[in-house]
């Protein structure tokens, strides 16, 4: 009897003892689970930010073609945010057509997104994003030559008119709510739709006040004669996924301190745009 006790002891310990170090594997599977890691520890641990970026924004977020470099507003801002984490940056191409999905993809394709971004419901609504750290709003390039001829949207809106956009983003959505009986013609390359106009193979594109002014100034043969007055107006911010509280509370002190120490208006002076802190 006292052989069956000692027995059924011993039994009773080593199960104890597989349960608790069963526990501890899983415990410490968890700790070791990215997802279960605040996201600013992750990526100090990582040594690098991954930044979602399009590169088809000038000034705003341009990837030159021949070296593959990044530059603009939006590129800058994203510095400021690595500086304040103490990390470098690589730089993860998306689009405005993906842009949705690639922010939500499983795995994670980067840890925030910026460059010309709009603020908007929709995107709250399923994502976060930060506070606005740039004026925007709809407006329109055209040739310097018809400038007169397009002053409201009824000028625009007539199947003569050619109006070419980008796919997939907010001036698309614009384009084909406001202008419904305009050509639209959807242009895969952002970039070069300015000097599509110029050209004469479009009459009009829709753009931004953030963007309109670069390509005015690049080309003589452009105009934004709505530069002033633009249809829409909003601000552009970071784009994240929700669950990084504490890498959005960053990013946002990171533009509050730029906007209390006028390094924030200093960017924008530095790519000819307005600073409007009221916006």
């Amino acid at each position: 009897m006292n052989k069956l006790n000692n027995l059924k002891t011993w039994l009773l310990i080593t199960a104890l003892l597989v349960c608790g170090t069963a526990t501890f594997v899983l415990c410490s599977s968890n700790d070791d689970n990215p997802s279960s890691q605040p996201t600013i520890e992750r990526i100090q641990q990582r040594g690098k930010i991954l930044i979602g970026t399009t590169g088809d924004y000038r000034p705003l977020s341009f990837c030159e073609p021949e070296t593959g470099e990044y530059w603009g507003f939006g590129i800058d801002m994203a510095q400021q945010i690595a500086a304040r984490l103490g990390v470098g940056i690589e730089f993860v191409k998306t689009s405005w057509p993906t842009l949705t999905a690639d922010v939500l993809a499983e795995p994670q394709l980067f840890d925030l997104a910026i460059g010309g971004i709009t603020i908007t419901d929709a995107r709250r609504e399923t994502m976060l994003m930060s506070d606005g750290y740039l004026a925007n709003g709809k407006t329109i390039l055209c040739r310097a030559s018809e400038a007169d001829r397009y002053q409201t949207l009824a000028d625009m809106d007539k199947p003569e008119v050619r109006v070419m956009v980008n796919p997939g983003g907010l001036n698309e959505k614009f384009a084909n709510e406001n202008l419904t009986h305009a050509t639209i013609i959807v242009h895969p390359k952002n970039e070069e739709i300015p000097t599509l106009v110029a050209e004469g193979q479009a009459d009009v594109m829709i753009t931004e006040i953030t963007e309109a002014p670069y390509y005015v100034k690049a080309d003589s043969r452009l105009a934004a004669p709505l530069l002033n007055e633009p249809f829409t107006q909003g601000k552009i911010g970071v784009l994240m996924r929700k669950g990084q509280d504490d890498l959005l509370q960053l990013v946002n002190d990171v533009i509050r301190q730029m906007t209390a120490d006028g390094s924030l208006r200093q960017l924008h002076e530095k790519y000819g745009l307005v600073f409007d802190a009221n916006r």
